[in-house]
């Protein structure tokens, strides 16, 4: 829009340069420089010739600045402000058991919503529920399961999980019990004495021992779920109370644990610790974390039987995560002291000396286990993203996670198919080779088959392309973005950057927040210059929302760091659907129209003006009117392309959904391209050139009125004005797809505006102006019947090439939006529109027979509705899908329209 705005600036500025060059020309002539009726005094004889030439270009540039559309940046700010209310009306986007809708943060991004190509999304609670359940747990290679019983044997004491494979012998039960307490004491959970949080469930109740109820709360779902596990297991924790962790076992006693160090999580180490002390006076380090963080610093422990199993339940789906401990002397725990106080008391580098003496205490540790829990997929996850792929967007998931753990979900959210080639840049892979050997085998992989089926791909026939997906890990990433030893890191970049633009999905695990940041950064500085898009729920995907072009939080469970430093936030990921293909769709429609019809009509307004100065002497007379020169932005064509931006449908919302592959239609800015800016401003330059000269040789005979009274300049510029309002206006009708008793109201009533004003400004307001030049002018052209002939003949012609270009057009090479609107015309009945009365459609014939079994809305109990707008006591009111007849009462589907 900015590079447009330069273009007129230069335009201004040349036709300023011209007329004023012009103007010198003409009066090189005396006869013409200084009539016998006009003569100049001495002072303008002696005055300055070039300050003469400058005071004109400045005059000719106030003449003609409003080709510069100024009151469009006004229009455009209230189009984004005011349209984004439609989010936060739109019911379907509405979570009921949140109890809130989508939020809008900032509205300058409403058109990038239709213009996105990568979307990069968070994995644990934005495609999963982040709702974790406890699974099983192993210990010392001892696997436990929910309700499974092996060999008929039942532990003592637990209620609900057995253990299977064998029982343990007695050096096994102290392994295990030491487990559980691990696992009771290592975490951030608060007990809270209240079964809702916020009208949220948190946690379970407490076992029946205890006559309160009480919930775990946590900032990790994950933590949570591991002490409810425990409590099933037999291990309960009861509370923290002046710095004394409490725990009943299974003999029912309670265990007091003094908690002496908490060595707190974070993303880099991907671990916690905690230091307790026992009754006995004993001090212990417990820790759990990721195996990548667990298994490098254990020295004893059944480390393969664990890990076996580690992977076997990461490729199953389910999150992992590794427990061990060490014991700790006394002389031991106090220089561990020493160190942490001097590292928390540190003036520089705070940060850093204390992840150095987490590194240092955590060292030596004696595997117990590993447990395992599930955190099921969204809702409709799996349908957001295979419509996000349809619509030609790039799906990238960056997430903590494991890599097999990740893997499955992405399998299971159908980001990964079946036959899907996945292709892998890992750490363990670039063990085997090294990652310059890597990369380039990756990319001839991709380039050999991109090259053998470009054509295909690129007229859609080939049903057999390869599919391929990448996987890199936060440590190989590292490793492409760390500079060479020549400094520079371009050479890894360029090559990772050509493999992922070969791959339909990319999946990032192990990643750091600040990694997720340098993926969506890279991505955004590429040759492409690609929409961003980051979605999460959590305060470590900050970075990434911050950093994406548009941000996008998740109302989860992790608190509302996202929600709050995000551009719009929604409750679900499956709403990212309807953001993005409805009203990113509709808000990029809506702004190219504004933008390019704002430019449009300025050509048409000042074109004129600057035809008018070749005939009269460029002498800097305007052709209209000041009060048509004031009015025509702010009242005349305002209105009417503001509510426009604000409700046009070119196409229902229910086939924007269905059908994805319409999003590519607006994709790379199209509506925006220089050939469209360029084809709207050479039609504002024939509509001008046909209101000025059909005007100018309509009153070659200037005789128009039956009293043979001629016409003068004001009603000349006055015809040329009405041709003008009457012709923009029309245009945006001929162009509005979506009509409404609103469109009807504000585009008739503009007009009929007008024409009030024209007759109040010319025969009821003069006697209060200075001026009388406008006295009586509008009712006498009105008052001859060539001037009426003569709007409707220019009217007509100015819409005429337009009107056949879009029709040769939609006939010949028409675009898939454009078949949809033949197709929805075909098939609506005779009378019908989106607004008809509900009294009308009681029949039961216009109600839709076909119930399928589809998750019920919250608005509608069918999956197909109708929104009616009243602009009564209620805003809408719903009805049934309608059908054409009872024949097509399958294939029909009714429109939805929200208002």
């Amino acid at each position: 829009m900015n590079a447009f705005l330069v273009v007129y600036l230069c335009i201004l500025i040349s036709k300023a340069l011209v007329n004023t060059v012009l103007k010198y020309v003409w009066q090189s002539n005396p006869n013409r420089d200084e009539p016998w009726y006009n003569q100049k005094t001495e002072s303008e004889r002696q005055r300055n010739t070039f300050l003469k030439a400058f005071t004109d270009f400045l005059a000719f540039m106030v003449l003609f600045n409003y080709i510069i559309p100024v009151s469009m940046y006004v229009t455009v700010e209230m189009q984004k402000f005011l349209g984004s209310y439609f989010i936060t009306w739109d019911e379907e986007m509405f979570d009921d058991e949140l109890g809130e809708g989508a939020l809008v943060n900032t509205s300058d991004l409403n058109e990038e919503l239709g213009q996105v190509e990568y979307v990069f999304t968070d994995k644990t609670g934005t495609l999963t529920e982040n709702n974790m359940q406890f699974i099983e747990c192993c210990i010392d290679g001892h696997v436990y399961v929910p309700h499974a019983i092996c060999n008929g044997q039942i532990m003592p004491g637990t209620t609900g999980i057995d253990m299977i494979d064998s029982s343990p012998v007695e050096e096994g039960m102290e392994s295990e019990e030491l487990f559980f307490r691990a696992l009771c004491l290592c975490h951030t959970v608060q007990v809270k004495e209240e079964e809702t949080i916020d009208g949220i469930k948190k946690g379970l109740q407490q076992c029946s021992k205890s006559s309160s109820s009480s919930v775990y709360i946590s900032s990790s779902p994950d933590e949570v779920a591991l002490v409810e596990g425990m409590k099933r297991l037999g291990f309960t924790y009861l509370r923290l109370k002046d710095s004394y962790m409490e725990i009943q076992n299974r003999e029912d006693s309670i265990e007091r644990f003094e908690l002496m160090e908490v060595l707190s999580f974070d993303s880099v180490r991907r671990r916690m610790s905690v230091i307790v002390r026992s009754h006995t006076g004993d001090y212990y380090l417990f820790c759990k974390g990721a195996d990548s963080s667990i298994f490098p610093r254990v020295i004893k422990g059944k480390v393969e039987q664990v890990r076996a199993r580690v992977e076997h339940n990461a490729v199953e789906g389910l999150r992992t995560l590794c427990v061990a401990y060490k014991m700790l002397k006394k002389d031991e725990y106090e220089s561990v002291c020493r160190q942490l106080n001097s590292a928390k008391l540190a003036l520089h580098d705070r940060e850093k000396k204390l992840a150095e003496a987490y590194d240092e205490i955590e060292q030596d540790l004696i595997l117990l286990g590993a447990t395992a829990v599930e955190d099921r997929l969204q809702e409709k996850a799996a349908d957001t993203i295979e419509s996000l792929h349809k619509a030609g967007m790039k799906v990238w998931v960056l997430t903590g996670d494991k890599m097999e753990t990740a893997a499955a979900t992405c399998y299971a959210s159908r980001l990964f198919h079946r036959n899907t080639q996945i292709l892998e840049l890992t750490t363990k892979r670039t063990e085997e080779q090294s990652l310059h050997d890597v990369l380039f085998e990756l990319s001839r992989t991709v380039h050999q088959h991109s090259g053998s089926l470009s054509r295909d791909s690129i007229s859609g026939l080939s049903q057999d392309m390869q599919d391929y997906g990448l996987i890199i890990d936060g440590a190989t990433l590292s490793s492409v973005m760390k500079p060479t030893e020549d400094g520079s890191s371009g050479n890894y970049k360029e090559i990772f950057l050509e493999i992922c633009r070969n791959c339909s999905a990319v999946l990032c695990c192990r990643m750091a927040p600040l990694q997720k940041a340098q993926i969506v950064k890279l991505i955004k500085a590429s040759k492409e210059h690609p929409i961003t898009l980051a979605i999460g729920d959590g305060a470590n995907d900050v970075s990434m929302i911050l950093e994406a072009h548009v941000g996008i939080g998740i109302m989860g469970k992790e608190g509302r760091q996202a929600a709050r430093n995000s551009d719009y936030a929604i409750p679900k990921f499956k709403h990212l659907k309807k953001m993005l293909l409805v009203h990113g769709h509709y808000y990029y429609i809506r702004i190219a129209e504004l933008v390019q019809y704002f430019f449009y009509k300025n050509v048409c307004f000042i074109f004129p003006q600057f035809l008018y100065q070749f005939f009269c002497g460029f002498s800097q007379q305007p052709l209209y009117d000041t009060a048509y020169l004031t009015l025509y932005n702010i009242s005349f064509t305002s209105l009417p392309i503001l509510l426009y931006s604000l409700i046009e449908q070119h196409v229902g919302m229910d086939i924007l959904k269905k059908d994805p592959y319409l999003y590519m239609d607006i994709s790379k800015n199209c509506l925006l391209r220089w050939r469209t800016f360029i084809y709207w401003t050479f039609l504002g330059v024939f509509d001008a050139l046909v209101f000025f000269f059909g005007a100018y040789f309509l009153f070659d005979n200037t005789t128009l009125t039956s009293n043979g009274q001629m016409f003068g300049n004001w009603t000349f510029g006055t015809l040329v004005f009405t041709v003008l309002v009457f012709t923009v206006t029309l245009k945006l009708a001929l162009d509005t797809h979506y009509w409404t008793w609103i469109n009807h109201f504000v585009i008739w009533g503009s007009l009929l505006f007008y024409v009030v004003f024209s007759l109040l400004w010319g025969g009821i307001i003069w006697p209060f102006l200075n001026y009388q030049r406008m006295y009586y002018v509008f009712m006498q052209m009105l008052s001859s019947g060539p001037a009426w002939l003569g709007i409707i003949l220019l009217i007509t012609v100015s819409l005429l090439p337009d009107v056949v270009k879009k029709v040769i057009c939609r006939q010949l090479w028409p675009t898939t939006a454009e078949k949809i609107q033949n197709a929805e015309k075909q098939l609506k009945p005779d009378g019908f529109s989106e607004f008809t009365p509900l009294s009308s459609l009681h029949s039961s014939n216009y109600r839709n027979s076909d119930r399928r079994n589809q998750p019920q809305r919250r608005s509608d109990q069918l999956s197909k509705k109708l929104m009616y707008t009243h602009w009564g006591n209620h805003d809408y009111c719903t009805f049934s899908s309608l059908s054409v007849s009872d024949s097509k009462s399958n294939s029909s589907s009714g429109l939805e329209t929200s208002v």
